[in-house]
């Protein structure tokens, strides 16, 4: 099961984002442009942004995501949002023993689907120790024949062993990562990938970083989510059909939101 945990972020985000954009607007000096910038005024501030469509400014507050349980298939997508940092744990360098796996819902809930599906994961389990310890053995004699003493041409042989030995591992492979996105690019990722129609477990990544960031910079955040909370769908023929649905369930998440 996917867990996010909100790790840091830029201190006081959204009176950040107000200096930025007051700075715009104002004659302020760098030294008195925080000067004045109350709760209320930090809040009207930010608002204004969005309001105006002046977006620039709430890239100064950046927020970093520790984020595990989630499989190599969301990895894949995650990092399709290049105005971000990741930090992924490496398979070339730590050996996946027991490698866990994420379980699509709808595998789970076909009992012959899931039997077959942790059939897969075990065999692939397998292959990979199997290649492994075969390419391990393999590149411990040849470093050892180019000169190298035994223990380091093991340790050695270990990485560049599982390096390649990885290719048989599936999608579904669990990886953890730490992943920074500025606000901008926050809202932008929470309008694909709150939407229903993204795929399920990214979607169910989207929602808690959401809900986390809401904590600590609800006015920053107030609009954000799928393009249906605030109009009509924008995926055309595409659509899930589902507005009335998601706007129910981002009132049940969040009711202090304004409508």
């Amino acid at each position: 099961m996917s867990r996010v945990l909100l790790l840091a972020h830029t201190p006081e985000p959204e009176r950040t984002v107000a200096s930025a954009a007051k700075l715009c607007y104002s004659p302020s000096s760098i030294e008195t442009v925080r000067e004045g910038l109350t709760p209320e005024k930090t809040a009207s501030f930010v608002e204004m942004l969005a309001q105006i469509g002046h977006e620039s400014p709430i890239e100064h507050a950046v927020f970093t995501f520790g984020i595990e349980g989630v499989s190599r298939s969301l990895l894949a997508q995650i990092t399709r949002h290049r105005i971000a940092s990741f930090s992924v744990q490496s398979q070339r360098y730590v050996r996946e023993k027991a490698f866990e796996f994420v379980v699509p819902p709808a595998i789970r809930a076909i009992p012959e689907a899931a039997d077959e599906f942790l059939q897969a994961m075990e065999e692939d389990q397998r292959h990979y120790e199997s290649l492994a310890a075969k390419l391990k053995e393999g590149h411990t004699k040849k470093l050892m024949a180019e000169g190298m003493d035994e223990k380091e041409a093991a340790r050695k042989a270990e990485k560049m062993a599982i390096e390649d030995a990885r290719f048989v591992l599936p999608n579904a492979c669990t990886t953890k990562m730490i992943v920074t996105m500025n606000a901008r690019s926050l809202l932008n990722f929470f309008s694909h990938r709150c939407c229903n129609r993204a795929q399920w477990e990214i979607r169910d990544v989207a929602w808690q970083m959401l809900e986390q960031v809401k904590e600590v910079a609800p006015h920053l955040f107030e609009k954000a989510g799928p393009p249906c909370l605030k109009g009509p769908c924008p995926e055309g023929k595409m659509t899930c059909g589902k507005w009335d649905e998601v706007r129910q369930r981002y009132k049940e998440k969040f009711p202090e939101a304004k409508a």
